[in-house]
């Protein structure tokens, strides 16, 4: 399918030209910012905050939460065609599907409206300006060694995936391979069970799991926010802290989990630094306000030659009372950075 925004143009470059016209004397608040997940999931609600936090101390005009209506690509595409007949000058989305996106992207760029990834990164070439996301395939193959460390360094592990789909569930895949690889068949895969970020599938798969195999699991790798969360809920449910669990959320059953012993750690990934750093990187692209350092320190990985880390905190017994924090200060200082060390602007 072909997604038509150039149709919109009319209004949005006439927009972005006026904005541009007038960029030696508009100020910030000028700028229209738009942060467009993929669809409804529990991860990306805390960038609905962080626009109100962006908007209100960096001075935007506008910076708003505008979810597709189902997890789908047209959706998505759908809802960026709407936004930008409306005149928005900017854009930080988490593609839909990775190769999908990309004439979406594209289009916004002829039209002079700058877009980043966060959350995940498109497949490259891009004309995203950068991905501003976790890197998962480090964050996992960590959270995957503090496991191993947890069973003992051998032992029989199951990985809870997420959607096939996703640009990040293969990488995921792979580093969790990969630490467990490293334990030369001390510590075994016995499983991996993909296509659980809808929870009503990620209770089924996940408790026909402990019901068919629980002896025979040490313990569990869940790799994405609702997997997570089902998996802690459904281990204090059996009230079995034999099986260790490491996860990926901040949920409050995962939280307490922590506190109560039926979780070893979770992976605190700044969805909020996504939304903040994001918000305030596309005020600064919007309208050619700012442009990129020739020397701008962008990391190189699996997904992105522009990559920007959205800076996790790993969360253990040991900071429980205080990740927030740490998340909310990796967000503003992703932001200074970023304006010290990434952008010219006049």
């Amino acid at each position: 399918m072909t997604y038509r925004i150039s149709l919109f143009f009319g209004v949005a470059a006439a927009a972005a030209l006026a904005l541009s016209t007038h960029a030696q004397l508009a100020s910030a608040s000028d700028n229209r910012i738009a942060l467009v997940p993929p669809g409804p999931h529990p991860y990306f609600l805390a960038w609905e905050k962080a626009a109100k936090d962006a908007q209100a101390e960096f001075g935007i005009a506008s910076v708003d939460f505008r979810v597709p209506s189902e997890r789908t690509l047209n959706r998505q595409m759908e809802l960026l065609e709407s936004l930008a007949s409306q005149g928005y000058t900017g854009f930080g989305l988490s593609p839909g599907d990775p190769v999908g996106v990309n004439s979406v992207l594209q289009e916004l760029k002829s039209g002079g409206i700058p877009s980043i990834a966060m959350g995940a990164c498109p497949a490259e070439p891009s004309a995203a300006a950068l991905c501003l996301s976790t890197d998962v395939y480090g964050s996992t193959y960590d959270e995957t060694k503090v496991l191993i460390n947890a069973i003992g360094g051998k032992g029989n592990i199951v990985h809870l995936a997420g959607l096939l789909v996703d640009p990040n569930a293969r990488l995921r895949m792979d580093a969790v391979e990969k630490a467990i690889g490293e334990t030369n068949g001390a510590v075994k895969l016995i499983q991996t069970i993909a296509d659980t970020d809808n929870e009503e599938k990620a209770d089924q798969k996940i408790n026909a799991l402990l019901g068919a195999r629980k002896d025979q699991i040490d313990g569990i790798v869940a790799s994405g926010y609702v997997q997570s969360t089902v998996a802690a809920k459904s281990l204090r449910n059996l009230g079995d802290k034999r099986i260790k669990l490491v996860g990926v959320a901040t949920d409050k059953i995962m939280i307490d989990g922590i506190r109560d012993g039926f979780v070893v750690g979770t992976v605190g990934l700044n969805s909020y630094a996504e939304g903040y750093a994001g918000a305030y990187i596309l005020d600064q692209l919007a309208g050619g306000k700012c442009t990129f350092k020739a020397d701008a320190p962008f990391l190189t990985n699996p997904t992105s030659t522009h990559f920007v880390d959205s800076r996790p905190v790993f969360i253990t017994s040991a900071n429980v009372d205080n990740y927030t924090k740490d998340l909310t200060d990796n967000a503003k200082d992703i932001t200074a950075t970023f304006k010290a060390k990434f952008l010219n602007c006049p």
